[in-house]
């Protein structure tokens, strides 16, 4: 990798990552990252606070059955735009689909933000979801997932997945 000569002095470069980006740029572009996009443990802990979130499953209608998260409404993302009468446009709405390897929430959004809704995504989707072991319901009913130690702490033994929160 070639590395360019005018990058300001102070800010640091490596061989292998290249130039790092000022300060304020790199601000601005987290600060806009943060104002897109949303994690479960974040909607999790906004709905357990009391707060009133439209959380939005996109996915399918088989997908939706395997499992959803239980706070979520679903309106397939085909749908979405025939369906708004079902949101409120009041309330903060998070859309979500299948994991960071779907990009049907950022679809989702899209249409949302074009058709004049504030929106965040997702990140992870229901898979993300699930892994931190927040509340999962499916056609049987509610579904006690384990855990995910790479997604959250575990919680210590005899104590309940509920609330566990990665804590950053």
């Amino acid at each position: 990798m070639s590395m360019s000569a005018d990058v300001a002095p102070g800010i640091p470069t490596s061989s292998l990552l290249g130039p790092f980006a000022e300060p304020s740029a790199t601000a601005a572009h987290f600060a806009a990252r943060l104002a897109f996009e949303t994690d479960p443990s974040d909607v999790a802990a906004a709905i357990e606070a009391g707060e009133r979130v439209q959380l939005v499953d996109v996915r399918g209608h088989a997908a939706w059955n395997q499992g959803h998260a239980a706070s979520a409404v679903h309106i397939p993302r085909a749908e979405l735009l025939d369906r708004l009468d079902e949101l409120d446009p009041a309330l903060p709405t998070v859309v979500m689909c299948w994991g960071p390897a779907c990009n049907g929430g950022a679809k989702a959004a899209h249409a949302l933000t074009s058709a004049g809704w504030p929106v965040k995504e997702l990140l992870g989707g229901f898979e993300y979801w699930a892994r931190e072991g927040l509340p999962v319901e499916s056609a049987e009913g509610h579904v006690h997932r384990e855990v995910d130690p790479l997604t959250a702490p575990v919680p210590a033994a005899g104590s309940a997945a509920e609330g566990i929160r990665c804590d950053c």
